[in-house]
């Protein structure tokens, strides 16, 4: 049975909590307590029970019942007493209110000393708890820093303070403010804590032993990531989810804001083992990692792009639009540009509405095999991808926008035509990002970026032209087109104007995605005040520089595809065969 238990997921769960030590026949522990925050208030809810009699628990049939148990944290204590009286004031979890909030926490372990700790008047304890006394000290502390949150407390002095703390005897605790949760795992390992980072997708979940079971898919929850810590790992019930429990290194202090690890703080001397590190987008973001890509070089490309059609029988009359022709902008030079096809074609080029170059095409003279080849030289400049602003200046959400930019971004605001409880959700999904990067616009952006590269498989053949931004979301795979699909849909749901971007990307000589150098590519920009178009690209979780070589853009992939066409006449089985090759001019 474990004696804490905590999580902390992207969203809101509503979990059914089956505490069945108190099943009548079952000897109770001395007490249990569980913590949350209904509705993600600053406010906590904490519902407790000191001594639960033999014969059963109407409290804990309650929180297995009831519906409104709905929050992104929850904390549970299950309480076996080593001293002092077993009454509500020692109960855990214990709750405070500092700078506004709300605090909960739990203390697994029990002090061998005694001591008097230097706690401020207004955070005296009302227990006489070894534990209350350590949570009072610690917000003494962090008063005394001056800190309001735990987001803004130095996290090496927090788990040193900690592991002073430890000092007095075992000591694995898990707090929060309401919006991180931390953990600290005590050095002597007299209580182990373990930590699971919970990946979808998943219909159920249900974790549990013969104490304690957890649901938290029983009220029809929605598939979240999310990260659970215990004292003691507990088996998955649910097939298709595998428990992967993995150990906190002793001493060492764990952050978690929205399902997603901020920061991981080991103890002096302790390093991680190489290969080990498996830091997230929000751990990244929070280091400052993802805002300071290396510079890249300027770059000269050349790009061969052929698509060869073929049928069983001859077309006599078909039209076609093609978007091959690199931009040509103050990030990117269009050096020379050659578009050669099959003889018998009459051509027209104008420019779209999108500034996209675009060739029509109109072949009367039948044929079984079409031949387009475009090839092209490019000067790639983009080697800043946060444009010429300092980094370090601030921009958060709501982004306002002046009535002419309005009219001007309209077409890259609009999200999908989905159902309305689909962009509830997907909007519930990218508000995860912006509360767990403190609504700052860019960290949100870098972190969903690189979110959908590290959490979304890239598998070929599963999605097709029409797979919705939802169904990705749900089956967290696709390709390319999905990813960029996915990423411009949470950006407008966020207010930003973001639009689909096609063309080519140069992978390496040795890349092990060598399926994107054989076909054009998709990503995401976004119009960024003060920046401008900046480019994100999901599938590789990068920035776009001087690798990418853009070719056009528009609402969505309809507006940028490379070719399209119409056949009116004749014509059977197509066969198609794309070549791209994007390779660097020494």
């Amino acid at each position: 049975m474990p004696n804490l238990l905590a999580m902390s997921f992207e969203g809101e769960l509503a979990p059914s909590l089956d505490l069945r030590c108190l099943a009548p026949g079952n000897k109770p522990p001395d007490g249990w307590g569980v913590g949350y925050y209904p509705g993600s208030e600053p406010a906590a809810a904490v519902l407790k029970e000191p001594r639960p009699p033999p014969g059963g628990s109407i409290r804990s049939e309650l929180v297995k019942a009831w519906e409104h148990l709905e929050s992104s944290l929850l904390l549970l204590h299950i309480r076996t007493a080593s001293w002092g009286a077993i009454t509500d004031a020692n109960t855990q979890p214990f709750c405070r209110s500092y700078a506004g909030r709300d605090w909960l926490f739990g203390h697994s372990g029990t002090l061998r000393q005694a001591v008097q700790l230097p706690v401020d008047p207004a955070f005296e304890p009302v227990g006489s708890s070894d534990s209350e006394s350590v949570f009072c000290a610690l917000l003494s502390w962090i008063q005394a820093s001056g800190w309001k949150r735990l987001g803004d407390v130095d996290l090496e002095r927090l788990r040193a303070w900690l592991e002073e703390m430890n000092g007095l005897g075992p000591l694995t605790v898990v707090f929060t403010d309401g919006h991180d949760l931390c953990i600290y795992a005590d050095r002597e390992q007299s209580t182990k804590a373990w930590m699971w980072r919970v990946a979808p997708p998943y219909e159920r979940l249900v974790i549990g032993d013969d104490d304690v079971e957890v649901d938290l898919t029983k009220r029809g929850a929605k598939s979240r990531k999310g990260v659970i810590f215990s004292t003691q790992p507990i088996e998955s019930r649910t097939a298709e989810v595998k428990a992967n429990w993995t150990p906190i290194v002793p001493g060492g202090l764990v952050m978690v804001r929205q399902g997603a690890i901020r920061a991981e703080v080991l103890p002096p001397g302790v390093k991680r083992e190489p290969g080990k590190d498996t830091s997230t987008a929000a751990e990244l973001a929070a280091r400052g990692t993802l805002r300071r890509p290396p510079v890249a070089p300027v770059r000269v490309m050349d790009v061969r792009h052929r698509t060869v059609y073929r049928y069983e029988r001859p077309v006599e009359r078909s039209a076609h639009v093609l978007r091959l022709t690199p931009v040509h902008d103050r990030l990117q030079s269009l050096r020379s540009h050659e578009l050669r096809m099959s003889p018998g074609v009459l051509q027209s080029e104008y420019e779209d509405v999108f500034g996209n170059h675009v060739r029509k095409a109109l072949i009367e003279t039948p044929y079984t095999e079409l031949v387009i080849e475009a090839n092209s030289r490019v000067e790639l400049r983009d080697t800043d991808p946060l444009g010429h602003r300092a980094p370090h200046i601030r921009t958060t959400f709501p982004v306002l926008w002046m009535p002419s930019q309005q009219v001007m971004l309209q077409p890259y605001l609009q999200p999908p035509p989905l159902p309305d409880s689909e962009l509830e959700e997907l909007l519930e999904y990218a508000m995860s990002f912006a509360r767990r990067n403190d609504f700052d616009l860019l960290d949100t952006l870098l972190d969903l970026n690189f979110s959908i590269y590290k959490e979304y498989q890239y598998i070929q053949g599963v999605t097709h032209l029409n797979t919705s931004a939802f169904e990705v979301y749900s089956a967290r795979r696709g390709v390319c087109q999905d990813f960029t699909n996915l990423f411009l849909c949470l950006a407008r749901l966020l207010g930003l104007p973001a639009r689909y971007t096609c063309g080519y990307i140069y992978t390496g000589p040795k890349h092990a995605n060598t399926q994107q150098a054989e076909a054009s590519h998709a990503w995401a920009q976004v119009y960024l005040p003060e920046r401008g178009w900046r480019g994100f690209d999901p599938t590789n979780g990068v920035l776009t520089q001087t690798n990418h070589v853009r070719v056009a853009t528009g609402r969505t992939h309809r507006d940028a595809t490379p070719t399209s066409g119409t056949i009116y006449v004749g014509g059977s089985i197509e066969r198609l065969e794309v070549t791209v090759v994007c390779e660097p001019v020494e």
